[in-house]
């Protein structure tokens, strides 16, 4: 960060010239598209904030559906001293330096098991994080060889991955959250940590990590896990935070 950015405190969005304020915004409605749905679409941009708002996009949806893309000018500013964040607190390792800190700390492989819980059959992220394929060049977690991983696979239920991760005596469970509709990844999640949680006690339990496009990463005790992790996280990230938390952490606090 430039000296210039970190003075800064308010800043206002973007567009065309530097603090001009103007946004883009999308969303769908359900109207079928006509001038009448386009007025409707400027009226709703209205109300959030955005005046003048122009319809620059306008696109049916199926049969009484439209989507709409608007863009125009908000007058809020945004305060950088107010915004809240999960800060990377642990340093990022090399596969090579977190297969020897498993090695000469741990002395025996760290065991993974992953999964996508409930009804979520979107497999992409778990498989991302876990296959050695991995994701944008990265190896996946099955890549490191001081890691025994287990990947479920999709749709798995709460009381299966509690189940396998005392059977494969599980450090770290990961589960991937895709589907978020009516809040399906937060139920999901609080009802896995309220099985581990009557399933093991505090000392044995493994470590509870979840991940998905939606999900805030402030929201830890809320949910009753250890770590969020949002969308753009890499494999060698997760791999890094398992060594932070599970060994160097733990040793620190011996």
């Amino acid at each position: 960060m430039s000296a210039a950015d970190a003075a800064k405190k308010i800043v206002r969005p973007y567009g065309d010239t530097t603090g001009d304020g103007m946004v883009q915004v999308s969303f769908t409605l359900p109207v079928g598209h006509d001038k009448r749905a386009e007025g409707a679409a400027v009226q709703l941009a209205n109300k959030m904030g955005i005046d003048p708002a122009m319809v620059v996009h306008a696109k049916p949806m199926g049969d009484g559906f439209t989507f709409f893309v608007v863009y125009g000018r908000v007058n809020h500013l945004v305060d950088l001293d107010a915004v809240q964040v999960v800060e990377r607190d642990f340093a990022l390792l090399s596969a090579k330096d977190v297969n020897t800190v498993i090695k000469q700390r741990l002395r025996r492989k760290l065991s993974v098991v992953g999964a996508c819980i409930g009804t979520d059959a979107h497999t992409v992220g778990i498989d991302a994080i876990l296959n050695v394929k991995g994701i944008a060049g990265e190896k996946g977690l099955e890549y490191y060889r001081e890691l025994k991983v287990t990947n479920m696979g999709a749709q798995v239920s709460v009381p299966e991955l509690v189940q396998t991760a005392r059977a494969e005596k599980a450090d770290a469970v990961l589960v991937s959250q895709v589907v978020t509709q009516r809040d399906a990844h937060l139920h999901n999640t609080r009802e896995m940590s309220a099985a581990f949680r009557e399933a093991m006690p505090a000392g044995r339990r493994p470590l509870l990590i979840v991940g998905g496009p939606r999900f805030d990463e402030t929201m830890t005790d809320e949910l009753g896990v250890d770590r969020i992790f949002g969308r753009g996280t890499t494999p060698g990230e997760v791999a890094s935070y398992l060594v932070h938390a599970l060994i160097t952490q733990r040793k620190a606090m011996a």
